[in-house]
């Protein structure tokens, strides 16, 4: 039996997002607790590097080939025994198999690309691309799936098969629909498929879950400024609840405007205003 590392926390989503209670009573509040395997806790570091290299050479929707070439030469690498590229136009999987019995296939699928935004951090390793920068955490998708190939390909002590996913186009260029039209889930035989997101607000080292489907939407909102100067309370219904709620969006839209990636002239247009 291999040693055990410090214990990683796993959270019920449902104790820390009220608006998402399960009606579920086999959900608890509770925390738990799991143990990370010492090989696992061994390739932090060098997933660490991966994720810097990634976040310093961002790339958006599927224009995403030198990610794709990174991906595709780190999973040879690892020794895995199955690479494909092209899979949705941009889209990388590799196919790992057990040690031992049967064919059936889960995926592990993370999301490759960047979000159009000028990165202001300053960090050693902050996006060397103008109007490009990983934003919402998908190098470190990627990184933590890079690692799980690397960690699953040297086991291999598991049954079926594994197939890694790396995904172009999540923000807003329906990329998974892309890889699934292109036959992903028939010609590698995949049942299920896993995924998971980075939380910002949660403390590291712990992760959130809850039955069902989670942040597998892309809504939009579109918010039309009229009368700005004027008052807020005339958006919609006079009343206080309604101006508590108008002076809460002014805010947010304050704080909104502050942030890197938008114009100059909204910017003015919040803050003057």
């Amino acid at each position: 039996m291999q040693a055990m590392a410090k214990p990683i926390e796993y959270v019920n989503q449902e104790a820390h997002i009220p608006r998402r209670q399960s009606r579920d009573p086999q959900c608890t509040d509770q925390d738990s607790h799991m143990p990370i395997l010492n090989r696992a806790a061994e390739l932090q570091s060098e997933a660490t590097e991966w994720r810097r290299h990634l976040h310093a050479h961002p790339e958006i929707l599927y224009d995403v080939e030198n990610t794709a070439s990174f991906v595709e030469q780190k999973l040879k690498e690892f020794g895995v025994d199955e690479v494909v590229t092209g899979i949705g136009r941009t889209g990388v999987v590799g196919v790992i198999k057990g040690r031992g019995q049967g064919d059936r296939a889960i995926g592990l699928r993370a999301d490759m690309d960047a979000l159009p935004l000028t990165e202001i951090t300053g960090k050693p390793w902050a996006s060397t691309t103008e109007g490009r920068m990983h934003a919402c955490g998908h190098d470190g998708h990627t990184a933590m799936l890079l690692g799980a190939a690397k960690y699953l390909a040297e086991t291999r002590t598991f049954h079926g098969n594994v197939v890694v996913i790396f995904q172009p186009a999540e923000e807003g260029g329906r990329g998974a629909l892309a890889m699934v039209e292109d036959g992903l889930m028939e010609r590698f035989g995949i049942e299920e498929v896993y995924g998971m997101h980075n939380m910002p607000g949660m403390a590291a080292g712990s992760f959130a879950i809850r039955k069902g489907g989670i942040m597998a939407g892309n809504p939009a909102c579109c918010l039309t400024l009229r009368e700005w100067r004027v008052r807020f309370s005339q958006w919609i219904e006079h009343g206080a609840p309604q101006d508590l709620l108008n002076a809460s969006i002014y805010f947010d839209f304050r704080a909104l405007a502050g942030r890197t990636g938008l114009s100059e002239d909204l910017r003015a247009f919040v803050t003057e205003r």
